[in-house]
């Protein structure tokens, strides 16, 4: 597969803030490929860009030059409103913090998202059930938040993420507010049901055990992107 077919394609893009009488370039002429059902890291020190870079990949932010491509829809070329289309059918997020809603159970969790794209609630509640059980929590459908382990919250996150079959799933720093033991299993539970999803995954994470598991990364490094490879335990 071309890079022209990747799922998500980044083409020289750039992000400037204005500072002052003057410009901050966080980053600039980075391009990426991720194609279908590979998992890519995104590794690179604190306060390098790499959730700026996250969100400009899930058209949460415009970049200041160049382009974010989705499965051949170049974002430029969009409307807002077609662009909050793109991003809701085609992309999924999971953060450091799991922001579920607290009132709403496991199940009603993963469910609601659905809802807001138009399925029915048999077929919401189905998937739910499905996604959760993929995660381990089949025994916990009915548990809300608070009842739920660290590990297990962000485990119902990365199925409410997982929910809409999104074609890119973009995670920041997933398992960085988990204990070493916990995020290795959680961590080892998304690189599954993604894989069995098909997704196209970014995943941002300083812990370089957890990106040696992935099929290759990506570093961020002074303003510009250098593919890492695929990392050896070794590096951790």
């Amino acid at each position: 597969m071309s890079d022209a077919q990747a799922t998500l394609r980044l083409e020289r893009v750039a992000r400037v803030y204005s500072e002052g009488t003057g410009q901050l370039e966080v980053f600039s002429d980075v391009s990426l490929a991720i194609r279908q059902g590979e998992i890519v890291a995104l590794v690179g020190q604190s306060g390098a860009g790499k959730s700026s870079l996250l969100h400009m990949a899930g058209l949460l932010e415009a970049p200041s030059s160049g382009d974010v491509i989705i499965g051949g829809a170049a974002a430029a070329t969009l409307s807002d409103t077609e662009r909050t289309r793109l991003r809701r059918d085609t992309i999924g997020f999971v953060y450091q913090a799991h922001h579920l809603l607290p009132e709403f159970s496991a199940l009603e969790n993963v469910v609601l998202p659905q809802l807001i794209a138009g399925k029915s609630k048999a077929s919401a509640e189905q998937e739910a059930k499905r996604l959760l059980d993929l995660m381990g929590l089949g025994q916990r459908l009915t548990h809300r938040p608070a009842q739920l382990s660290g590990g297990e919250q962000q485990r119902v996150a990365i199925a409410r993420a997982l929910s809409n079959h999104p074609r890119v799933l973009l995670a920041d720093e997933p398992t960085g507010n988990l204990d070493p033991r916990t995020a290795a299993g959680v961590f080892d539970t998304l690189v599954s049901v993604v894989r069995k999803e098909g997704t196209a995954a970014l995943i941002a994470t300083h812990n370089l055990e957890l990106a040696s598991k992935m099929d290759r990364s990506l570093v961020l490094q002074d303003g510009k992107l250098v593919d890492g490879g695929k990392l050896s335990p070794k590096h951790a």
